[in-house]
């Protein structure tokens, strides 16, 4: 006896209605930027590290102008204080006595300083004709800025105890102490600070920091446009695929290469990729597969009408016999149709735990409209179990045709359900007919269950073979339980063809399917089968 089980890997099954729909969307205009995407990321990252630079230059800028200008106001205040203490305590060298006039302090204290870089002395008495004055290290010289003889700045320097003014020279920041003898004479000490040394330093400064950052901006631009292409190639590897893929092409996929979010674009483009080549697989295969059905009825159909004469008895022989083609036709279709379905991940529909007694009951009601045999029901399984009645009941009408095909009036045929479990311990639930037909040879039940597999053995004489699809259905719904469909047989000795489905399968369910039209389109393909049945009784 030959054991044969078709068994098939979890299918991708493509909603080809939607793919269909997107194949025929038109085109949709492209809004947006001129650039590409690498352009915008590497401008956005100059723009950004721009901004970031400047304030970076201004904020740093105007920090170190007002370091050097608090500098120079505590170089003036430093001076005066010195001033104040050297007035309070200090002695004439000469007579070794505190000073009682105002000029010979002011000449030991200037001649004592060493003013610091920029800085400027004037010692003033009240009602003389001269200035002593002390300059520093880079101090403007008298030729650039006479300060003594720079009425302007002198003026304002009498009416103030500190202030800024500027001179040709530039900015200055300068402070007084006045002092005044016991005898009531009166001088002043003026401590001046030229601040534009220090204002070029920080120009110079903040001109190097600008060449720097433009350096660092086009550091940037080199550095970011390759990060950018390493980053942005795998969408650029998309693109070109995308562009490669054809129709008669859908085999190419992209690497996938790390863990980010680019791989995971590129492997969710690759599983796109898949439904995409097994829709238009499908699609392919259902074209093919009616070109290849209807061709022969077609031709039969046409060279009957072409033939076609006046006499009456034979008008009526070839509209019978047309009609029959075009039911042999309706079958073909109804019958692709279902391989169809079949990829659909909605073909299978898995609700509550059907009771399996009353399931086998109902198909054992259905079969006996198929055909004049002895249709015995052999075994009942009593318990539920998660499948699809409608597509069990389907299968199971299919087997049982397929058997009445290939017996006699007369014969017997065997109906049964049971429980059982697999190789692997799983709880099963089996589906089986069997008849006391011609049996099916070994070499042949190999590929029994393939589309358009007609056995040779199995036709009676003169009987017309099938279009070859209907065990091909049987073992799509057993590939959609995630089982399997099986033939057991002996040539000469009748065979055994049924169903192996998990007992508690959890099949996808769809969310965007309207169940109501297919379970409407399950009971027309039932309906048919039967019917199909009774015409071809009937013809005989």
């Amino acid at each position: 006896m030959t054991r044969t089980t078709w068994t098939s890997p979890t299918m991708t099954n493509p909603t080809t209605e939607a793919d269909e729909s997107a194949a025929a969307a038109p085109k949709l205009r492209r809004d947006g930027s001129r650039f590409s995407a690498r352009w915008r990321i590497l401008g956005w990252l100059l723009l950004s590290t721009a901004l970031v630079l400047a304030a970076m230059v201004v904020t740093v800028s105007s920090a170190l102008e007002a370091r050097a200008a608090r500098d120079a106001n505590t170089d003036v205040t430093q001076e005066l204080a010195e001033f104040q203490q050297f007035a309070a305590e200090g002695v004439n060298p000469e007579t070794a006595a505190p000073f009682t006039a105002v000029e010979p302090m002011l000449d030991v204290f200037l001649r004592r300083q060493q003013p610091g870089q920029g800085e400027i002395l004037l010692g003033v008495v009240e009602g003389a004709d001269t200035v002593s004055t002390v300059r520093g290290p880079r101090t403007p010289d008298r030729a650039t800025h006479d300060l003594p003889n720079d009425e302007e700045v002198m003026a304002q320097m009498a009416a103030d105890t500190s202030g800024i003014a500027q001179t040709p020279a530039g900015e200055l920041r300068w402070g007084k102490v006045e002092i005044v003898t016991d005898a009531g004479e009166r001088g002043y000490l003026i401590v001046g600070n030229y601040t534009e040394a220090e204002y070029a330093e920080v120009a110079s400064t903040t001109r190097l920091m600008i060449w720097v950052s433009i350096g660092a901006v086009l550091l940037t631009a080199i550095i970011g446009w390759l990060i950018a292409g390493q980053i942005l190639r795998p969408i650029r590897v998309m693109r070109k695929t995308a562009a490669e893929i054809s129709q008669e092409d859908l085999t190419r996929r992209i690497p996938v290469q790390g863990n980010d979010d680019l791989a995971d674009l590129a492997t969710e483009f690759n599983s796109m990729l898949d439904r995409l080549e097994s829709a238009f697989a499908t699609e392919q295969r259902f074209v093919d597969d009616a070109g290849h059905e209807l061709r022969t009825p077609i031709t039969i159909i046409r060279g009957h009408l072409e033939l076609l004469g006046d006499d009456p008895e034979e008008r009526r022989a070839s509209i019978a016999l047309v009609t029959g083609e075009l039911d042999r036709m309706s079958r073909i279709v109804t019958d692709l149709l279902a391989l169809a379905k079949a990829e659909r991940p909605d073909f299978i529909q898995v609700g509550e735990p059907v009771d399996v007694a009353e399931l086998t009951l109902d198909i054992d009601a259905k079969v006996q409209q198929l055909a004049d045999r002895s249709w015995v029901l052999t075994h009942v399984a009593d318990g539920p179990a998660r499948i699809d009645a409608q597509r069990v009941t389907q299968a199971m009408l299919q087997l049982a045709q397929n058997a009445a095909q290939h017996t006699r009036d007369g014969d017997e045929i065997r109906l049964s359900s049971y429980f059982s479990t697999d190789e692997s311990g799983a709880d099963v639930v089996v589906f089986a007919v069997a008849d006391s037909g011609p049996g099916v040879p070994a070499d042949e039940a190999a590929t029994i269950f393939e589309r358009f597999a007609r056995g040779t053995a199995r036709r009676t004489a003169g009987e017309r073979s099938g279009a070859g699809l209907g065990l091909a259905i049987v073992r799509a719904i057993a590939d959609g339980h995630q089982g399997s469909a099986f033939v057991e047989s002996a040539e000469g000795e009748g065979a055994t063809f049924g169903l192996i489905l998990p007992r508690g399968v959890a099949a996808q369910p769809s969310s965007d399917v309207d169940d109501t039209d297919d379970s409407v389109e399950d009971t027309v393909e039932i309906e048919q089968l039967l019917n199909a049945q009774s015409a071809e009784e009937g013809r005989r």
